[in-house]
């Protein structure tokens, strides 16, 4: 049994490798059933489904992904994840930090899809070309081929992937769009604070019942929805750093150790301590 294989139940697994020098998560799964409630991520996830059905809500639209096609979604897209045949369904997937893919892609004069102006053409694609490369920079990573092997394989990656970067209509950052944009940053500013309706709603102007509307329409998820979401993310960040999961959980805001593992264990199908674990690619 690989060391970092991750048993849910006798069918289930999760494999995750992480590369300390780019930061990348590479993960291997495969689910039966239910695998991840409604989540999203500051990394860009590149990934190929490899046998069976691959099901999930993303933008609004239900996906189901066939075994050989490349699944791509960008930072903060929330999507789940199920298995609709009884045989369930594995995958591999690569999590690319924004602020490594800003970089290389400036260098590259390809866009940049980790900001809010751009977004995939399409979440997914049967484009033989990037899937292929997808595969080969995940071996890379997932297997410590070294790296130049890493570099090649990923710099091969991004020279393909700008031909699926659509740049967004500036008409869809303007209005209210604009104002739910402030009222995030302020979540994302008081993210620790137990934060109520009300306060959202004095400090956007806004009526708690005509915000909740436009803030769910701007970005998919509900002010609450999304604020879980966010300390999330930043809980991941903090345990791939090191940081004791009941620091972690107060540090973000979750009321504990146990409400962050629950959150987590839903989200991530693992718990905070695992996860650290497999960050380090120690064997347990």
């Amino acid at each position: 049994m690989d060391a970092g294989r991750n048993k849910k139940g006798c069918n289930d697994w999760v494999e995750l490798r992480r590369d300390e020098e780019t930061r990348i998560e590479s993960v291997h799964a495969h689910f039966r059933g239910h695998a991840y409630d409604p989540h999203d991520h500051d990394e860009i996830l590149l990934g190929v489904t490899q046998q069976g059905l691959q099901r999930f809500n993303c933008h609004r639209f239900l996906h189901t992904s066939t075994p050989g096609q490349a699944i791509l979604i960008e930072p903060g897209a929330v999507h789940d994840g199920h298995a609709p045949e009884q045989d369930g369904f594995t995958y591999l997937m690569l999590y690319l930090p924004q602020p490594w893919v800003t970089g290389m892609m400036q260098q590259r004069g390809l866009g940049d899809v980790s900001t809010l102006e751009a977004g995939f053409r399409h979440t997914l694609t049967g484009d033989p070309l990037l899937i292929a490369a997808i595969q080969q920079a995940f071996f890379a990573i997932h297997h410590n081929e070294g790296r130049l092997a890493r570099d090649q394989s990923l710099d091969h990656l991004l020279s393909l992937l700008g031909r699926h970067i659509q740049a967004r209509p500036l008409s869809l950052l303007d209005g209210s769009v604009g104002q739910m944009n402030l009222l995030r940053s302020y979540l994302h500013d008081r993210m620790a604070c137990d934060i109520g309706l009300d306060e959202l709603a004095h400090y956007s102007g806004l009526d708690r019942f005509r915000l909740n509307r436009q803030f769910k329409k701007a970005f998919g998820l509900s002010p609450h929805a999304y604020l879980v979401r966010l300390r999330l993310r930043t809980a991941r960040v903090l345990l791939a750093q090191g940081l004791e999961p009941a620091h972690v959980a107060a540090t973000v805001g979750f009321a504990d150790q146990s409400h962050l593992g629950r959150w987590f264990q839903r989200a991530y199908r693992m718990s905070p301590a695992l996860y650290q674990r497999q960050c380090t690619n120690v064997p347990d």
